[in-house]
């Protein structure tokens, strides 16, 4: 008999991926000293003073206070692209008229820019929260969309068609075919949303609209502060894959079944 195990506890195989893990960072960490040492350049910290500097940043309220400026427009503009983002897809992932209407439009958001987007959006909504917001809202709602129209088009028309012969009403086709068979691609869609929603934040704050953490790191460049800056931008970096493991988690537990499918 077979089945799915999914990591309830540690094994052999997950102990050597934590060990590779953590040989590949202290290597890294060692070539990042060896070339500052050699380098002596102003524009290149080593780790050791990196490390130092992130230690000083966590006791401030300087980092504090850039990242709950700079996440407060990533969580605003991630929440509307997912409720939007997922709608959109259901609806043209379920109807063939709207995906008609609807593909053109996605097509075109797909293969522009969002940074070249981003003054267009500051001229219309000035320099607020309400134009970092749609600007992360941006970066994120394409993929959330397209994922999601390409979970319920993967889901099979017999599944359709018995629920359908055994007497199913819309609402149970939802919530026991529709929603069920696109929730793994609903969810990796989430998640990579949420890295776009990251990269839209840094990208806006360093581009054209220096508010939190990206004025931080534009302030320590401008006064030669490179340890500090390299430690903020490693905080962006754990923080956006802290998120990522957080909603990686969560597919594994709410789709158990999906085995690890992915949809990119």
């Amino acid at each position: 008999m077979m089945s799915l195990a999914h990591g309830s506890g540690s094994s052999p195989s997950d102990t050597w991926k934590w060990c590779l893990r953590l040989g590949s960072m202290a290597v890294l960490a060692m070539a990042w000293q060896l070339l500052a040492q050699t380098a002596h350049s102003l524009l290149v910290p080593s780790f050791t003073g990196t490390v130092a500097a992130l230690f000083r940043l966590l006791r401030t309220s300087q980092l504090w206070e850039a990242l709950l400026i700079s996440n407060l427009a990533m969580v605003l503009g991630f929440a509307l692209a997912a409720t939007v983002g997922v709608a959109t897809g259901f609806v043209a992932g379920r109807w063939r008229v709207a995906d008609e209407f609807i593909e053109p439009y996605l097509n075109i958001l797909l293969v522009t820019p969002m940074s070249a987007a981003i003054p267009i959006i500051i001229m219309a909504l000035g320099l607020g929260l309400s134009s970092r917001v749609l600007i992360v809202f941006s970066f994120s709602f394409v993929t959330i969309t397209v994922n999601t129209r390409a979970g319920l088009r993967m889901i099979e028309p017999e599944w359709i068609e018995m629920t359908r012969a055994f007497g199913g009403t819309e609402r149970q086709l939802w919530l026991k075919v529709l929603s069920r068979g696109a929730r793994p691609a609903i969810l990796m869609g989430l998640r990579l949303g949420m890295i776009r929603a990251v990269a839209g934040m840094i990208t806006m704050e360093l581009l054209l609209m220096a508010v939190g953490v990206g004025r931080l790191i534009l302030d320590f460049q401008s006064n030669f502060e490179a340890g500090s800056m390299y430690a903020v931008v490693l905080v962006v970096i754990a923080e956006a894959v802290l998120l990522a493991r957080m909603c990686e988690r969560l597919e594994m537990r709410a789709t158990p079944w999906a085995g690890g499918a992915v949809i990119e």
